[in-house]
Formats: C-alpha cells, sequence, structure tokens
C-alpha cells in the first residue's frame, strides 16, 4: 500500500526510473506517510511525439508532462498532505525533466478501505484484524 501508477514523457532509461522511483518512494514516505516495504510503482514511459495537449505533440512544444496516480486508503491523509505532495512530486519532475507542461496531473485517489487492499486483504479487513 499504496499503488502509484506513473506515465512519463520521456525516453526510458534505467537512471531515469530508479530517480522517478526514488522521486516517489521519498515523497510517499515522508509527506503521506505510507511504508515504503508497501509501497509499488509502475512506470510506463510515453514517446513526447505521442503525447498530445492542446492539439500539439510535447515534443513540438518543447516540454514534457507526468501523470501520478497513487491510490490511498481514504481518511489517511489531510488536505494539506495531499497539496504539499501534489506540488513537491510536480517539482520533483520538473527538477528530473526539465520544463513541465502545467497539463501534467498528479492524482491522489482516496478509495475507501473496504474496497481497497492487498495480499488478497481490505485495508478495513487489515484494520478491524491487526493480526491475523
Amino acid at each position: 500500500m499504496p499503488i502509484l501508477n506513473v506515465k512519463v514523457s520521456a525516453v526510458k532509461t534505467p537512471e531515469l526510473i530508479r530517480q522517478i522511483a526514488d522521486l516517489l518512494l521519498d515523497k510517499t514516505t515522508r509527506i503521506l506517510r505510507k511504508k515504503r516495504e508497501l509501497t509499488s510503482i509502475a512506470i510506463d514511459f510515453v514517446d513526447p511525439d505521442s503525447w498530445i495537449v492542446a492539439g500539439l505533440s510535447l515534443r513540438e512544444q518543447r516540454k514534457h508532462s507526468v501523470y501520478v496516480d497513487i491510490k490511498v486508503t481514504d481518511e489517511t491523509n489531510t488536505k494539506d498532505e495531499k497539496a504539499l505532495y501534489i506540488a513537491q512530486v510536480f517539482a520533483g519532475f520538473a527538477a528530473l525533466l526539465g520544463p513541465l507542461h502545467d497539463e501534467s496531473y498528479i492524482y491522489v485517489d482516496d478509495v475507501r478501505a473496504t474496497a481497497y487492499g492487498y495480499g488478497g486483504k481490505t485495508q478495513e479487513c487489515r484494520y478491524q484484524h491487526p493480526d491475523a
């Protein structure tokens, strides 16, 4: 817990994969207080020619973009934590990639504990039976 699905308009390299993972692990554990050992990240790379904003490719605009969707259990983070997370993840990607298009999205998805889980157990089950 949590799971992050990431799309990045960049060329895939092992170094960039590691930098993105490090950025997201740091911000997710430090700001949202999620356990590093339970955090999963799936990263997809999209060619900047294939990412279109306002009718033009990002390559044409000489910008990058990201889409980060993180699923967290509802009511485990405050509005202020989520706002700080979004701001710092955006800034972190801008530092890694260069100029980001304003149409870059970071989505903190609050999921009900009864409808979300891992290892075959919901988060509600884990809350109700912490030793099970």
